[in-house]
């Protein structure tokens, strides 16, 4: 679980990073159907694309902490869940966008779970190995201190 979570979020990073540099880059011609849209609209999708570079960014900064901090993972998902309730709210005040769209909405709604259900599985594995390993090195002390006592 906890190599599935670092896997999850390190792709999750890696793509958000590129989607955003896409929309730094590309302007309007990144969103589907909204080519033409004009220079306001070029203009917010290019910043928004360096903010999700940003936020791709952070996700990674995730992936290499030891252990993947849950509470971060947590917030990262709930941002992302948070876009896709935006195009929920989209979906029923201005109906049904292009079909990318509609791809992305069922991503937005159905990654954030998965991430929540992962969040602390590498803080578990971490805490279980410490605990192993401090209570191996505990039984090894106590084996040396029985065979010094023995020995005496």
């Amino acid at each position: 679980m906890a190599r599935t979570l670092r896997v999850l979020v390190q792709l999750m990073g890696w793509s958000c990073v590129a989607i955003g540099l896409f929309h730094v880059v590309a302007g309007n011609a990144a969103i589907p159907g909204a080519e033409h849209a004009g220079t306001t609209v070029d203009s917010w999708g290019r910043f928004m694309g360096a903010s999700f570079t940003g936020y791709g960014l952070a996700w990674l900064w995730a992936a290499r902490q030891h252990p993947v901090p849950a509470t971060a993972v947590r917030w990262l998902a709930a941002v992302f869940l948070l876009g896709g309730i935006g195009r929920l709210l989209s979906l029923a005040l201005h109906g049904w966008p292009q079909w990318f769209q509609i791809a992305l909405s069922v991503i937005e709604l159905g990654l954030p779970p998965v991430y929540f259900w992962l969040a602390d599985a590498d803080e578990r594995a971490t805490r279980a190995a410490r605990a192993a390993g401090s209570g191996a090195a505990q039984a090894r002390e106590t084996a040396a201190s029985t065979a010094h006592e023995s020995g005496s």
